[in-house]
């Protein structure tokens, strides 16, 4: 779904530019300024994957996040809410080149790679601006069919996964499309040896979809208190995962 489809008004939302190790985030040459952006809804992700970041990391502010496949900046996007709404900044991985002067315009705060993620060394891209060791978010959203989703974990678990943790992620590995390169049984398999927690599996993404994500947190970085509560070995569909969010952040 394109931004077009998005039922959304236009509202002026102020840019603020953050203070200390934070300011990294900026290019040179932003400054903050007023932008053009839509009011922010309640959640952007095609299966509210930044709700449940949101709810997660409980609305904290100037967060980090490696959004691997981000897409268009807005629309059906996981880190649009949390770079607009609590000042978060991070990498923007995305092959396709269409999008970068939107990226400019809608996601200043961030770095933008229009690259393969394949390709990548994301240690030396996180020591160039000093990232750091415990990262908020990571999302990986590539093609299962041409194995670049489980070359680029692999990467990763290689090049950073020693040293820089993720307090939470969202991986794509888009079981009802196919079973390709044993994806979903590898990624869980390297998830689980680095210690992460599987809160939702085989997240249903509706149809004409099907189960299409496996979701994670690590205990060192969360609230696992909140995290038991919520963690299910059942596929749920978005609308019962934001249900399941909202219950248990009430206290129940």
């Amino acid at each position: 779904m394109g931004i077009s489809s998005l039922n959304i008004k236009e509202s002026t939302i102020r840019i603020v530019q953050p203070t200390g190790t934070e300011s990294l985030a900026l290019n040179k040459e932003s400054k903050p300024k007023l932008t053009k952006i839509p009011r922010m809804q309640k959640f952007y992700g095609q299966s509210a994957q930044d709700y449940f970041v949101e709810k997660v990391m409980k609305g904290k502010i100037y967060g980090t996040f490696v959004e691997i496949g981000s897409n268009h900046p807005i629309g059906v996007n996981n880190t649009f809410l949390l770079e607009h709404k609590y000042g978060w900044w991070g990498f923007m991985v995305e092959y396709n080149g269409e999008y970068i002067n939107e990226y400019k315009l809608y996601r200043p705060r961030s770095y933008h790679f229009i690259r393969d993620a394949t390709t990548i060394n994301f240690r030396e891209e996180f020591e160039k601006v000093t990232f750091p060791r415990n990262i908020d978010y990571l999302q990986i959203d590539l093609d299962v069919e041409n194995r670049s989703t489980l070359t680029t974990l692999e990467n990763m678990d290689k090049q950073i996964f020693d040293d820089y943790k993720f307090a939470t992620i969202t991986f794509e590995h888009d079981i009802y499309r196919g079973d390709y390169f044993e994806t979903r049984r590898i990624s869980r398999e390297i998830f689980a040896k680095r210690g992460y927690v599987l809160v939702f599996p085989d997240v249903h993404a509706g149809e004409p979809y099907g189960e299409h994500e496996d979701w994670y947190v690590h205990p060192d970085l969360v609230d696992m208190e909140f995290i038991n509560k919520i963690k299910t070995n059942e596929s749920l569909r978005s609308g019962e995962i934001v249900k399941r969010l909202d219950y248990f952040s009430q206290e129940h």
